[in-house]
């Protein structure tokens, strides 16, 4: 292993996830600086329902899509959604993997099964990609930032799943894989990427105010009298 590969994988990467949770903790500080608003009506709604399982169901709700009616009549998407996403975390797990556990990516069926959920998740992104850019109300609402950070994530995923064997013999792939997951831990938490950080925020004061109210979670059918 060259001192440079060596770098990125340890130094560059320390730094640049200690960057991220100094920038992320400003950030969470700020935000609990807004209290959820205190309700000014009398709670409503079903006797049996209440704040906590409203804020519960609201978190979880990601995990639901029987909930939402975007996702029931468009599943496939929502599939995509959950394809993607477990690409990146596994990209994510494979950067802490190399450095620090390299021993595992010894058994053939970690690396190919890392290898399979990066390579589909870099499918859904070129998918997703090709759909923001031919769709006229998908381009109406996207930014630069979704192209550039949407396109970056498809080739990290690349790299990923070409670093995945983590052969020093050849160490391009390796060193690219590296040096973009230190760019994406200083850029992330200034991009729309960082959405994920206020899902727990927002989802809590859904749940919070429509629990109140006592109209969330939503019933599907009539409460039998």
């Amino acid at each position: 292993m060259s001192d440079l590969l060596h770098f990125a994988e340890h130094r560059l990467q320390e730094m640049a996830l200690a960057f991220m949770f100094l920038v992320y903790t400003v950030r969470i500080i700020w935000l609990l600086r807004f209290r959820a608003a205190r309700e000014r009506q009398a709670p409503t709604g079903a006797p049996d329902t209440s704040v906590s399982s409203a804020v519960l169901h609201s978190w979880a709700n990601i995990a639901m899509p029987w909930a939402m009616e975007s996702t029931r009549k468009k599943f496939f998407l929502y599939l995509q959604f959950v394809v993607f996403h477990l690409g990146v975390a596994a990209a994510i797990i494979l950067s802490f993997i190399i450095p620090y556990g390299p021993g595992l990516l010894e058994h053939r069926w970690v690396v190919r099964l890392i290898q399979g959920i990066t390579a589909a998740a870099c499918v859904v992104g070129v998918m997703r990609l090709a759909r923001r850019v031919a769709n006229p109300h998908m381009r109406a609402i996207s930014s630069p930032d979704d192209y550039f950070s949407l396109g970056l994530l498809v080739v990290w995923l690349f790299f990923a799943v070409l670093a995945a064997p983590n052969d020093t013999s050849r160490e391009g792939p390796l060193l690219a894989f590296f040096l973009l997951t230190a760019f994406f831990l200083v850029y992330v938490p200034f991009s729309k990427i960082s959405h994920y950080l206020y899902y727990p925020f927002t989802r809590y004061y859904l749940g919070k105010t429509l629990g109140h109210r006592g109209v969330y979670p939503v019933r599907r059918r009539p409460r039998a009298v």
